[in-house]
């Protein structure tokens, strides 16, 4: 089965004062090349990275000062209160990022899930999308809502979303970007961050040890600066700047609390697989001692594969 997601919301004049969304930037830099989980082991000298940049602003035990400026906006809580027809909306994850000088896309992608007693912290990246892509574990999937917000607008740099789902055409946020939000459900949605100028000299790489800051010296500039040598700068009105808003969602507080205990444990996940393994005639068994093993991994994705959405742009991951 394919996920789909309703169309997301566009909200528009987001942010009163976009000088408070800067002094937030400024205040919170450096900041760091993407990593996660399409590239994992980079070795962090070698300059494989595009200058796609990012930073939390609100995680786990992280929270900036300033950040209620979007994690407490109230058109974010009431728009996804409609859009997922709830009560419950508790915002849990602000992250930026910072992109330039990128020729080709992101990923087309669906946004990391997470289950009850299953998330990033405590079970590998590849098993949360498989429990995803299986359909098997909807009963303990957290709902989350995200909202992102453009600082401005830059050399193309749109966004393609699949809000009729990945066999259908994917539609396009580009232009007049600027203090905008679209608010809907990336984690069953498909999206991809377009490419980005300027283009004059392609996919600018840099180490993971790169860092991206104000110059400070009065320019106005933002600086690239990679293993102590500065690799590029451009005034933060060439960069494109985008805040992502995650809040998990209940119908009611009641709902909340009733299935708060209902967690998964590693081992329920391996009988859930089991148990839909053995009604398919697979002869694949889930092997916990196997989790980090790339042939099991494989084996099971074969079984329980990822959407791929039409017409996705070249991704700078695609495979040369």
């Amino acid at each position: 089965m394919v996920h789909n997601a309703h169309p997301p919301v566009l909200l528009r004049d987001v942010i009163p004062d976009v000088a408070d969304v800067v002094a937030l930037l400024e205040r919170n830099a450096p900041y760091t090349p993407l990593g996660g989980w399409y590239r994992p082991g980079a070795d962090e000298d070698v300059a494989t990275s595009s200058m796609w940049f990012q930073n939390d602003w609100v995680h786990a035990d992280l929270t900036v000062e300033g950040s209620d400026l979007f994690q407490q906006h109230e058109r974010y809580h009431e728009a996804a209160r409609r859009f997922c027809n709830a009560e419950v909306i508790l915002p849990h994850s602000l992250y930026v990022n910072m992109m330039v000088g990128i020729d080709k896309a992101g990923p087309a992608h669906t946004d990391n899930p997470k289950f009850r007693g299953r998330e990033r912290k405590n079970t590998p990246m590849w098993l949360l999308r498989t429990m995803l892509w299986s359909e098997l574990f909807r009963r303990w999937e957290i709902v989350q809502a995200t909202a992102i917000w453009w600082l401005n607008d830059v050399e193309e740099g749109g966004l393609l979303f699949w809000a009729d789902g990945p066999d259908k055409p994917p539609h396009r946020h580009v232009g007049a970007m600027a203090n905008t939000t679209l608010l809907g459900d990336n984690h069953h949605m498909f999206h991809q961050v377009e490419r980005m100028g300027p283009f004059d000299q392609g996919t600018h790489l840099v180490t993971q040890r790169a860092e991206l800051a104000p110059t400070g010296d009065g320019s106005g500039d933002w600086a690239v600066v990679d293993r102590g040598a500065e690799v590029f700068r451009a005034p933060l009105a060439r960069y494109r700047v985008s805040v992502l808003w995650k809040a998990d969602v209940y119908g009611t507080e009641e709902e909340r609390r009733a299935v708060a205990d209902d967690t998964l444990t590693l081992e329920e996940v391996a009988r859930v697989f089991d148990r839909d393994l053995a009604s398919r005639d697979e002869k694949l068994r889930f092997d916990l001692e196997r989790l980090e093993d790339p042939a099991f991994q494989e084996a099971l994705a074969a079984v329980y594969p990822e959407a791929r959405p039409v017409a996705a742009a070249p991704s700078i991951y695609d495979a040369a």
